[in-house]
């Protein structure tokens, strides 16, 4: 809770622990054991902030985050902390807070829609854990398109463009460098698993404005955005690389502010580690930067995991305010935890914090937050002060009801289709057929008597040594056979043309023209059709 000018935390019978403002952009920690207390923890903070007018970010992997919209009831437990450390007279109250619901499938909140040209290839690389070659060949793709004005909003752009450039490799590769046409296959199938995990509907538009989510409200108080993350949550790659998405969208897009009274904007990373499961080193390196440097830009991040042993030691050294829940120690690789999360603490000459971590009941933390010098404090055993919204989920009918109230519905509620990759090649296609169709106007009595001439002339000129062929020399069967990729008559010696012959070879090339376009057109309908 806002109490004081600070963000109450937690007490206990000597003391309270209070996060100061200006110290809130140097991130933070929330760790611990499942059922120990995070979720009410990170819903006080996000209650704190909103309370002091900075808007809030959050993931609601189980539901229950829902409840802030909805105005907190009292419990015994709730009013045993209330009365036992003077809540009331500090400002607590029950009361519910300005929530947005979001949902990248749209289903419990205002879609969330991402063109695949912000994405970028880097991330898209990582939601679809693509090789190193196959990374660059997807590189390739996006700059092709970059450099012919080609967007890349959804799939279906994606889609056509890694055909456009296989097709054309030829024309590509001296600039770009090899094409591997199985690299580019792999690519395909990958995004055909990213389908199924609901790409079609977030790679489109209309996409999110990041500034919608830095919002407060007619009272001044910061806006709550939830993220659905129930169904989000079985499709990891997504989800990470989404928040991911976010941060750096954050990073390169907010203007430089320095140091300011309070946060601009507060971010929380719900299943911290789902960011840094099999990250390379290289892109550890920019998440790392960029949780340096964005605290420059009004922003605070806050991870949340169940232990500290999950986040990069690099990024874990940038996270100033702790919140560790209770941890249990059942196997070795519990108890290195335990202790990774104690050495994280200034320590305090009262208490153990290794054994106090494994004795921490349900809504007890030590805490542990940087004083006006910005040095940690000293570790302090506490219990969590509650939140005054409703402990669990709203039902479906409430949630629906805040939604259709939205003022951001109408801007993000419809699907919009535009014009981009997909569209302007088959228009092209189109277009050079058409146009190479006016170039040749014979019809199919013309091509039929000029083959049935150059068949005539070859019997009449054919050397008397030798028996007129029972197949045509150049026929029909020829010209499909030559356009497919078949044998060609072979080199050597020939008789002397007449003007009859070459006109009707001319007229057979101008109909193997014809053939090939009409083969070409078919098979690339074909291709777009099964897309579309």
């Amino acid at each position: 809770m806002y109490a004081d000018e600070k963000i109450l935390i937690g007490c206990n019978e000597n003391t309270c622990v209070s996060l100061l403002p200006k110290l809130a952009n140097r991130h933070g920690l929330i760790a611990g054991a499942t059922g120990t207390g995070k979720t009410i923890t990170l819903k006080t903070l996000a209650e704190s902030f909103s309370d002091l007018g900075v808007p809030v970010f959050l993931a609601d992997m189980k539901g229950d985050i829902s409840g802030l919209a909805k105005i907190g009831s009292e419990t015994e437990k709730i009013k045993a902390n209330v009365d036992k450390y003077g809540l009331a007279e500090k400002g607590f109250k029950y009361q519910a807070y300005p929530v947005e619901f979001w949902d990248l499938f749209g289903q419990k909140g205002l879609p969330v829609r991402v063109t695949l040209s912000e994405m970028g290839p880097t991330l898209l690389a990582k939601i679809l854990n693509l090789s190193e070659a196959q990374t660059g060949v997807l590189n390739i793709v996006f700059r092709v398109a970059d450099n012919n004005s080609l967007p890349i909003i959804d799939l279906k752009d994606l889609k056509a463009m890694i055909n456009h450039v296989v097709e054309n490799k030829a024309q590509y590769e001296g600039e770009y460098g090899a094409i591997a046409e199985k690299s580019a296959n792999t690519i395909l199938r990958s995004l055909i698993t990213l389908e199924d995990q609901g790409g079609n509907d977030f790679f489109f538009e209309p996409a999110l404005d990041l500034n919608d989510f830095i919002r407060v409200d007619e009272n001044g108080k910061g806006i709550i955005n939830i993220l659905d993350a129930q169904k989000l949550s079985l499709s990891p790659e997504l989800y990470s690389t989404f928040l991911l998405w976010m941060l750096s969208e954050l990073f390169e897009n907010l203007p430089e502010v320095g140091d300011m009274d309070k946060p601009k904007f507060v971010f929380f990373f719900d299943e911290a580690h789902l960011l840094f499961d099999d990250m390379s080193a290289e892109f550890g390196k920019k998440i790392e930067q960029i949780v340096r440097l964005i605290r420059s830009k009004g922003v605070g991040l806050y991870f949340i995991s169940q232990s500290p042993a999950d986040i990069p030691d690099d990024i874990l050294a940038q996270l100033g305010n702790r919140v560790q829940h209770a941890l249990h120690a059942y196997t070795p690789k519990d108890q290195k935890a335990v202790k990774v999360a104690a050495e994280t603490f200034r320590p305090n000459p009262e208490f153990n914090t290794e054994d106090v971590i494994s004795e921490l009941g349900i809504g007890q933390a030590l805490v542990s937050v940087l004083d006006e010098n910005g040095v940690p404090g000293i570790v302090e055993k506490v219990d969590i002060v509650p939140p005054q919204s409703y402990i669990g989920a709203i039902d479906d009918a409430m949630r629906e009801e805040l939604i259709n109230l939205s003022e951001l519905k109408p801007k993000y509620f419809e699907p919009v289709d535009p014009e981009s990759a997909y569209e302007l090649l088959l228009n092209k296609i189109e277009s050079d057929s058409n146009l190479e169709s006016e170039v040749v106007p014979e019809t199919k009595e013309a091509i039929e008597e000029a083959i049935e001439q150059n068949q005539e002339s070859q019997v009449e000129e054919a050397p008397a040594q030798e028996a007129p062929q029972e197949k045509p020399a150049f026929g029909l069967g020829d010209i499909i056979g030559t356009v497919m990729g078949g044998s060609q008559p072979a080199k050597g010696k020939r008789a002397k043309k007449s003007e009859t012959q070459k006109m009707a070879e001319r007229a057979a090339s101008q109909a193997a023209n014809t053939v090939a376009r009409e083969v070409t057109k078919g098979i690339m309908r074909g291709i777009f059709g099964q897309m579309k």
